[in-house]
């Protein structure tokens, strides 16, 4: 049996939603033991929280600086080999640089940076240190999100006509109509959220999950962002038109002032032969349209489902499925990578996917910036 891989975290102390489900990802497939990291900014707060795990406390740093300095110290049979960076997104770069530079394996939540620049330093740096780098976006790690992108590939729907993805959330609307309450709010301060809110937080993840089940790219986005009000620097809503390269169109709408929203991602792909459509909040079911056809029900668990989606599933069919389990998919990839075995395209997002979202983020702000015109990715 192999030895677990030893896990570190920057950041997804405490009351962290996003570190209970990296946590809950990395358990799912018994393949991470969590080890030590930089908990939180107040390293008290870190030691509560690394006492309530159990962990040994002299792995419990203050800082990344000592955290690297303290675990290349170690043997190489018990110092951290992955190390997860849960923080806001400003710190994404510095933190991810130094721990590849350092020679350890980086989960990265998303987006990878704030600039392009940094998306592309950091996709050298990868390739010099060969290490594993994956991104986040937790929705490709869905059984039927890679059954979509494996019929897609096989033709089922046949060529690709439009695609058409939204994201809609409400969760910003109780906060951007008063002045002082909108200023607690990181991520639309862009010290710390970076160039863009909506798109950045969400929107990316709608264009992640076009790439991922089209196979196709985008070329050029056409944009129209709202941000509210006139003092608030970012934006809160948008609609992005999209021209692929193989010449189909598309749309990409996200908002976070869609009230009462809560977590509404959808993507439907349309080809000339069919279409497939799938929900978030209805992650179950893979719909399947066709001419003169009765829509088809496709659900995770049944044998009539390609070996990558059977292998994402981890329960029998009917017993539903969630974002943990995505999230411990694109985990058990990374596992796989880490420990020299052959993984599957799609199995996890890499840095290139990363890149690929900056640019994206980039270009759709110079896009709605310059008064609507095409720009190209």
């Amino acid at each position: 049996m192999e030895k677990r891989i030893r896990l570190g975290l920057m950041g997804g102390g405490l009351s962290s939603f996003i570190g209970i489900v990296h946590r809950i990802a990395a358990y799912m497939g018994e393949n991470y033991t969590l080890v030590g990291g930089v908990f939180d900014i107040d390293h008290a707060k870190g030691n509560e929280f690394a006492t309530q795990l159990g962990l040994d406390l002299s792995r419990s740093y203050d800082t990344i600086d000592y955290f690297i300095q303290q675990e290349n110290q170690l043997p190489v049979d018990q110092r951290i080999q992955v190390v997860s960076i849960l923080t806001p997104n400003f710190l994404h770069y510095e933190m991810a640089k130094k721990l590849v530079s350092a020679g350890f394996h980086v989960i990265c939540e998303k987006p990878i940076t704030v600039t392009v620049s940094e998306a592309l330093d950091l996709q050298v740096l990868v390739q010099k240190y060969q290490v594993v780098f994956a991104l986040t976006h937790t929705y490709t790690g869905y059984p039927m999100v890679r059954q979509m992108k494996e019929m897609i590939a096989n033709g089922v729907i046949g060529r690709i006509q439009k695609v058409d993805a939204q994201y809609y959330q409400g969760w910003i609307n109780p906060f951007i109509h008063d002045e002082e309450k909108r200023k607690g709010v990181w991520r639309l301060n862009p010290k710390m959220s970076g160039q863009s809110c909506c798109m950045g937080d969400i929107g990316v993840h709608a264009f992640n999950l076009i790439e991922y089940t089209t196979g196709l790219e985008v070329d050029k986005v056409l944009a129209d962002l709202d941000t509210m009000y006139p003092d608030n620097p970012l934006d809160v809503d948008g609609s992005t038109l999209l021209r692929m390269k193989n010449g189909s169109k598309g749309i990409i709408r996200a908002s976070q002032i869609a009230t009462g929203e809560e977590n509404n991602i959808i993507i439907a792909v349309y080809g000339e032969k069919g279409a497939l459509k799938w929900e978030q909040e209805h992650p179950m079911y893979l719909k399947h349209l066709q001419e003169d056809q009765p829509a088809q029900i496709y659900k995770p668990g049944n044998g009539y489902n390609s070996a990558f989606a059977q292998e994402s599933t981890k329960i029998a069919p009917g017993h539903p499925e969630g974002l943990f389990d995505a999230m411990g998919n694109i985990y058990k990839g990374v596992a796989q990578a880490i420990n020299g075995k052959e993984t599957r395209s799609g199995s996890f997002p890499t840095v290139n996917d990363g890149v690929r979202g900056m640019q994206f983020i980039e270009a759709v702000l110079s896009s709605s910036s310059q008064g609507q015109k095409w720009v190209q990715i």
